[in-house]
């Protein structure tokens, strides 16, 4: 599988494997994540993405026990994770209300709570995971300065930011943002033209695209996108996902994906999306359906 360069000594698999549903598949073994990760690696994905409110705030320690059980995993992946969401389960069930902090405290806080649940010695890539309409950006961003320059963290970046929450941010910092993670896809397609892929792909910054399937739905749904896709998958020998995948992959800003699932078969054909081809007019097809008329 190709891989993408977000910075210097910041390399990741062409898509990424995402553990968001990892604590609510009904076998959380060590066997079975070990298994997933297997999967992964045997097809060049290298690069898996957590957040600490994974599975109320489960399943970083999931990963973790994987890991403890094979020391030798952890130096075929990198680790992508999250933080900044408090709600009011798990660690912390007392807290009144669901809120963000990008405190310094927090987020100092986060990476060690991070580090000891995966038993890992660092995060590859650390991202605040929601703008935080209370964000101090001086206070916020040294404490990202902070946790890299401490080893802890290789490389800081967000997810769901707009472009001026990314450019606040980034003014208090002296480390560069590498990568926003953000909501796009076929059944999420404004990213396109809204300015959020826009601004990224002016500043040669490889956006990470969460729920690249929409949810599932476009999998599960029937509609004018599951019929061109259909339509596309069984011309080239693959699934729905594989396409939808590919309707990403293909664009020049160099999307990277997030793909989430806890079946191992699908996880096995993850890859497949590499061998889609998407010629521009196919692209469009896509992009129309999505849309729900033609281009203008």
């Amino acid at each position: 599988m190709d891989r993408v360069t977000l910075a210097p000594k910041l390399e990741m698999s062409r898509i990424v494997y995402g553990m968001w549903r990892l604590g609510d598949d009904a076998d959380t073994s060590t066997a079975h994540v070990q298994a997933k990760i297997h999967a992964c690696l045997d097809q060049g994905i290298t690069t898996f993405d957590q957040a600490d409110i994974y599975g109320g705030y489960v399943a970083e320690a999931i990963l973790g026990e994987a890991l403890r059980a094979d020391t030798g995993l952890r130096a075929k992946m990198e680790i992508v994770t999250k933080c900044d969401i408090v709600a009011p389960v798990g660690r912390y069930a007392d807290a009144p209300v669901k809120y963000y902090d990008t405190s310094r405290a927090h987020i100092l806080q986060s990476v060690e709570n991070s580090l000891r649940d995966m038993a890992i010695d660092h995060i590859d890539l650390l991202l605040i995971h929601r703008p935080d309409p209370f964000m101090d950006h001086h206070e916020t961003g040294a404490a990202l300065d902070e946790v890299v320059a401490s080893g802890k963290v290789g490389h800081v970046g967000v997810s769901n930011f707009r472009p001026y929450d990314w450019e606040l941010l980034q003014s208090g910092m002296k480390t560069p943002l590498v990568t926003n993670q953000i909501e796009v896809s076929l059944g999420e397609i404004s990213p396109f033209t809204n300015g959020d892929l826009a601004f990224h792909q002016r500043h040669g910054q490889h956006v990470m695209a969460w729920s690249p399937l929409g949810g599932g739905d476009l999998m599960t749904g029937t509609g004018p996108v599951q019929t061109v896709l259909d339509e596309i998958a069984t011309g080239q020998g693959v699934d729905r996902a594989a396409v939808a995948t590919a309707f990403l992959l293909a664009h020049p800003a160099g999307i990277v994906p997030v793909m989430g699932t806890n079946n191992i078969d699908r996880i096995k054909r993850i890859a497949e999306a590499t061998r889609v081809t998407l010629d521009r007019p196919t692209w469009f097809r896509l992009y129309e359906a999505a849309l729900g008329h033609e281009v203008a």
